[in-house]
């Protein structure tokens, strides 16, 4: 799976299969300028990488929204100029929180087919504990999906990071996801206090938005502190790792300078 630290690598038809869109709506997207051109290769083969695949996946999203396509190209008109895949993600991300929660059928081809390789039963696995997936008891190789969660599981199968580590996250997420939706939701209860449930469900609609773009802000700003007071501190173990080879090292020369 192509990522943010690898340049354009795929062709066009991989890029498609990648996404779960023909080389055709490819290729109308260019035309359209809701992508930005490949990169040109050896032999004048176009490659694609993992900001095409971005785009991709938040057009996909905008779709599921009801979106049609002139509204798109204004969506995307609007967004700042140099977003990284992983900006283009969280957009994404927003857009997908809206989509209903109902699983989707998918066969084992459909799904090898967006992750870009074959899935082995350890993958499979993996996706089922995120709940990205269900297992047909019946039918091997049939399966219910989320769609909201299978870019996202499928991009986690190839993080280096220990499965285990994957859950304990979700479940560290899952608990203070709802912690805080209770908590805004009794304090948004107590603030509107009506017994017209209409009107209840008309402003809960209105909020909604605005609290998911809040939350992820929230977010992603204390996620980046907390990442800088880690780097800060490596970088200061590792100074002080220099700062004490170097004195060993000035000991031992001292050493040999006075021996006899």
């Amino acid at each position: 799976m192509a990522t943010e630290t690898e340049g354009p690598t795929l062709t066009v038809d991989e890029l498609a299969a990648r996404a779960g869109v023909t080389v055709r709506t490819v290729r109308f997207y260019s035309t359209r300028g809701l992508l930005p051109p490949p990169e040109i290769g050896p032999r004048r083969v176009g490659r694609y990488g993992a900001d095409h695949l971005s785009r991709l996946a938040l057009i996909e999203e905008l779709q599921h929204q009801g979106l049609t396509l002139a509204a798109i190209e204004r969506y995307l008109r609007h967004l700042p100029d140099g977003l990284s895949p992983g900006d283009l993600a969280i957009h994404r991300a927003l857009v997908a929180s809206w989509m209903p929660d109902r699983p989707e059928p998918a066969t084992r081809a459909q799904l090898e087919r967006r992750a870009g390789r074959a899935l082995g039963e350890e993958d499979l696995d993996r996706l089922t504990a995120m709940a990205v997936l269900e297992r047909d008891p019946e039918d091997a190789d049939a399966f219910l999906v989320d769609p909201g969660l299978l870019y996202l599981g499928l991009r986690l199968l190839d993080v280096p990071i220990a499965p285990d580590t994957i859950l304990a996250a979700r479940a560290v997420l899952l608990e203070h996801a709802r912690s805080t939706a209770r908590s805004l939701t009794r304090l948004f209860h107590e603030e509107v206090d009506t017994p017209d449930v209409a009107s209840m469900k008309s402003l809960s609609a209105h909020m909604q938005p605005l609290v998911v773009q809040a939350l992820v802000t929230a977010f992603q700003r204390s996620l980046k502190r907390e990442l800088r007071e880690l780097y800060a501190q490596g970088d200061a173990r590792g100074s002080a790792r220099e700062d004490a080879q170097g004195d060993a090292q000035a000991q031992e020369d001292a050493q040999g300078d006075t021996a006899p």
